[in-house]
């Protein structure tokens, strides 16, 4: 089994893309793709076809997937930006 600079549950600061310099907690990480989602970064729309729970069908936001390396430890980013001299943003 892999090892990864984050867990489950860190808040982490996306570096890299088009959701660059957001912040969430890790909701899973998926070791075999070497990716994970991020709560509230890279929402994506999934159809939902019919069913009893929505008999029109829906469209529901869900996260999705980024890799791993375009992810840092919130606590490393902004010891990072204090070095530099850089306020952080609170986003």
């Amino acid at each position: 089994m892999q090892r990864f600079h984050v867990k489950k549950g860190d808040e982490v600061v996306v570096l890299a893309g088009t959701e660059r310099g957001k912040r969430g907690k890790v909701i899973t990480i998926l070791t075999g793709k070497q990716r994970v989602i991020v709560e509230g970064v890279r929402m994506i729309k999934k159809h939902q076809r019919k069913s009893q729970q929505h008999p029109q069908g829906t469209i529901i936001e869900r996260e999705g997937s980024i890799h791993i390396s375009n992810v840092m430890s919130a606590e490393k980013f902004d010891a990072r930006a204090a070095k530099r001299g850089v306020a952080p943003e609170n986003t």
